[in-house]
């Protein structure tokens, strides 16, 4: 494969085919089956149009799937996803599901290039396995690009890629796992108007899948097996729970302050970071020290539970969930996010104990100043919710009253500070001045509230006045 890749990508070419087509193409039903990996790269009538997007697939995608073909190798076949094809004048069009076609012809190569000679450091002892690959080269296709994007990802994906499939640990069993049961399921049209009205609504159905539901289909399907009878109940609170609602929790708390934690910006949730809430399966991870302390708590309170002294005193162990945990994937990860669902719209509602101090004098501020509901002062009201969130989530109710008045200070410092709030401020003031970092780090109170913050001299912010006032009382303000 040239890895000088070029993409020919002209719209009005483009919509010149699409014409062409459209008026040439008998309209025949809807072929379907499935592929192997081996498969599909064989097909040399396979063909990129020229209407067809750039590459765009990063290292970070290269990396998903080759995690994710190595969690699931123990399985007798493994679903990579769909592609979708046009049948014209003998060729196979790739209508949907380029980027993922591309990348296995990366690793294709790659596999051709770093194990079949037989002076490579690794080579491949399997003769069926030779044979695979050494067919490839003459089957394969060999694209074109022209686009600058394509040709830095497709370059960059390589190397990402021999780094990968190099390594002695991508043993033999594994090229087998990737090449004949890794699959992808197929639709073939002949009429490119249905072609493409198909991959539209493959399309529509995928954006209508939110990351959560993304991570609801990933940890299903990671139930153990002794879990499957707490599967209903588990899944039922997410089921009954509004998707505006899990939307707000995953984007505005869950994401941001995960993200904020690690010292990472975190503006937009998104597919793309699906993976922070992806984590360890324990009936599968490797006994890594790491490991441990999440085995032992997922196993003794299940114990504790299911002990019969329950049945008498009815107690029952939450598990200790944080906010900032590795995540344990399957029946854990749904209890998480109940127990998040419940937690936080406690503090929404402000059901917190008697306050001291400022705090009382702060929440009735925050919830009934005149600008409260701009953009911006909205923004400021989930930095302030998120800190509040992360130090109940650590240290309880203990000094609950002085949390609420440092994060106060903490969060509402950027409204007076900026005439005009944009998500981006948000984001970079979290970064330049990071209390979730802080948090991280304290191991008790008083490593969070003992913080120094800097003083308002000159507001610039409007409609503030009850803000502003509170910052004089508690002495923030010049």
């Amino acid at each position: 494969m040239n890895i000088e890749f070029t993409q020919r990508q002209t719209s009005e070419a483009g919509l010149a085919y699409e014409k062409d087509v459209a008026e040439m193409s008998p309209v025949v039903p809807l072929k379907k089956g499935i592929l192997t990996v081996a498969q599909l790269l064989a097909d040399n009538e396979l063909s990129i149009p020229e209407y067809q997007r750039p590459y765009k697939w990063t290292g970070t995608h290269i990396s998903q799937l080759f995690a994710d073909i190595d969690l699931h190798k123990d399985k007798k076949a493994y679903r990579l996803g769909t592609v979708v094809f046009h049948r014209h004048n003998g060729k196979r069009y790739i209508v949907d599901g380029q980027q993922r076609t591309l990348s296995l012809m990366l690793a294709a190569h790659a596999l051709i290039e770093t194990r079949t000679p037989e002076e490579a450091p690794n080579p491949i002892l399997r003769k069926d396995l030779q044979e695979t690959l050494k067919s490839l080269p003459g089957k394969m296709i060999d694209p074109a690009f022209t686009n600058l994007t394509s040709q830095t990802n497709l370059h960059n994906n390589y190397l990402a890629v021999k780094r990968i499939v190099s390594r002695p640990e991508f043993t033999e069993s594994m090229i087998d796992f990737l090449l004949n049961q890794c699959e992808l399921v197929y639709f073939e049209l002949n009429d490119i108007s249905e072609a493409f009205q198909f991959f539209d609504s493959q399309n529509a159905r995928g954006r209508d899948l939110d990351p959560h539901d993304l991570l609801k289909a990933f940890h299903l399907r990671e139930f153990a097996e002794e879990d499957e009878p707490w599967k209903a109940s588990v899944v039922s609170q997410w089921e009954n729970t509004d998707s505006k609602t899990l939307i707000r929790l995953f984007a505005d708390y869950l994401f941001r302050i995960r993200n904020w934690s690690r010292g990472a910006s975190a503006r937009y949730f998104s597919k793309e970071h699906t993976p922070l809430f992806k984590g360890v399966n324990i009936n599968q991870i490797e006994r890594f020290p790491y490991v441990e302390q999440l085995r032992m708590a997922h196993h003794f309170v299940d114990e504790y539970n299911q002990s019969y002294q329950r049945r008498i005193d009815g107690n029952q162990l939450a598990f200790p969930f944080h906010l900032d945990q590795i995540i344990i994937n399957g029946r854990r990860f749904f209890e998480m996010i109940a127990h998040y669902q419940d937690k936080i719209g406690h503090i929404e509602k402000n059901h917190l104990p008697v306050l001291e101090g400022y705090a009382p004098q702060i929440l009735n501020a925050i919830n009934s100043y005149e600008a409260r509901h701009r953009t911006g002062d909205r923004y400021v009201r989930d930095l302030f919710d998120c800190l509040l969130i992360a130090y109940i989530d650590k240290f309880g109710m203990i000094d609950i009253s002085r949390a609420i008045e440092k994060t106060f200070i903490w969060a509402y410092s950027l409204r007076l500070k900026m005439e005009v709030l944009q998500l981006a401020s948000m984001d970079n003031y979290v970064l330049e001045l990071n209390m979730f970092l802080l948090m991280k780090e304290a191991t008790q109170p008083a490593d969070f509230l003992s913080c120094e913050l800097p003083v308002i001299s000159t507001p610039k912010a409007r409609k503030v006045e009850q803000i502003t006032e509170l910052f004089k009382n508690m002495g923030y303000h010049e």
